[in-house]
């Protein structure tokens, strides 16, 4: 395909069916919209699930799901997605568009009937939040509470597990054989045995976020889970990083999405273990000089702060200190606008990690200090 085209021939007006987990049954949608310069397709979800359709006509009278659940109010089912079409969609026929005005709702994942399965238990009479049987989240010491190796629990298809410090990646192939989807997030935590994933045959969709001890062996590989059709990392160690995206690029056409970003040197995640900001580092709206001379100023602020609080004195100058910090990432922004609500919150976490830092090192309650450095930032920014 071209570059103008999907990696997956996928056209307007084109039907296409999945299996939905979330119905025990296939579902279907329609494309009814294609957008080569944002790479995006429009999606319709359709009011339908059965047996797996051979053809469009096996869907009878097709008519788009209208959603009531919540506070939809009757919207149409109607979102845009990236336009690669997952490799477990499959198109059976094309038919002219059921709608033909624009969505402008998006959302990375092509749905697969977890729409469809809200509004049917909404209807049903049930108010109640709908929720998936099949899906399991966690912290990372509460699967190590519960499950052992020799621990097995059928029937969870998703699972994701946060707060990860350390994970064997071999107690998750063992307790949770049916794996489809699996997504692992730490804070520079480290994964182990992770070549043991290609023992979950099943599985379509890998998602690892600010993990390591993964090496190019540790590869997942298409002939051990056929099935993969997402791959999705970030802040992962390079190594692992390059052996992924050189197996996986290749399928690509297939149907496999691929997004791989931050990968990380050894002497990056040495250097940055103390950094709250590290995300920044590479993040694509966030110019790189902004990047470090936000480090800078935040080093200083730690510097000062802990040694306003250290020194034994009335702690006067904490508000200056704050106001500077502000100050700083004032110009910064003003230059190239990049902080945004996310990057807002970021920048105060950090601030809070700071003084935490600083509480552990003085041996005492800093909240009044804490208060003071917050106040300080506030009377300035203008993020």
């Amino acid at each position: 395909m071209g570059r103008d085209q999907p990696p997956r021939p996928v056209a307007v007006g084109d039907v296409v069916a999945v299996y939905s987990e979330a119905l025990g049954a296939w579902t279907a949608s329609q494309v009814t919209g294609i957008d080569a310069s944002a790479k995006s397709a429009a999606v319709l979800e359709l009011d339908w699930s059965g047996p797996e359709p051979a053809t469009a006509a096996d869907l009878g009278d097709m008519q788009p799901l209208r959603l009531t659940h919540h506070s939809w109010g009757g919207k149409l089912s109607h979102c845009n997605h990236g336009w690669l079409l997952p490799k477990s969609f499959t198109v059976i026929g094309s038919l002219p568009p059921l709608v033909t005005r624009p969505s402008y709702a998006y959302s990375p994942a092509w749905g697969r009937g977890e729409q469809l399965a809200r509004q049917r238990h909404w209807d049903s009479g049930d108010r109640e939040d709908w929720t998936a049987p099949y899906a399991l989240t966690c912290t990372a010491d509460e699967l190590a509470a519960e499950y052992t190796s020799a621990a097995t629990r059928t029937g969870i298809e998703h699972l994701t597990v946060r707060a990860i410090t350390r994970l064997d990646c071999a107690l998750i192939v063992s307790a949770f054989p049916d794996l489809t989807r699996l997504s692992l997030s730490g804070n520079l935590g480290t994964l182990t045995s992770a070549a043991a994933l290609n023992k979950l045959p099943r599985l379509q969709g890998l998602t690892i976020r600010e993990l390591f001890g993964m090496d190019a062996p540790d590869c997942l590989l298409p002939r051990h889970v056929p099935e993969m059709e997402e791959v999705s990392l970030y802040g992962i160690p390079a190594d692992y990083a390059g052996a992924m995206r050189k197996t996986w690029r290749p399928q690509v056409r297939h149907g496999v999405e691929l997004d791989i970003r931050g990968a990380r040197k050894p002497e990056w995640v040495a250097a940055n273990a103390n950094n709250p900001l590290r995300d920044w580092d590479g993040r694509e709206h966030i110019p790189r000089t902004g990047y470090r001379r936000a480090i800078a100023q935040y080093k200083a602020t730690r510097d000062a702060f802990l040694a306003e609080v250290t020194s034994g004195e009335h702690h006067g100058n904490i508000a200056e200190i704050g106001r500077a910090f502000g100050a700083v990432l004032n110009a910064l922004d003003s230059r190239t606008p990049f902080i945004e609500t996310v990057e807002r919150e970021e920048l105060f976490d950090a601030l809070d990690f700071l003084a935490d830092e600083a509480q552990t090192a003085a041996g005492r309650d800093l909240t009044a200090a804490r208060a003071a450095l917050i106040e300080g930032v506030d009377s300035i920014r203008s993020w």
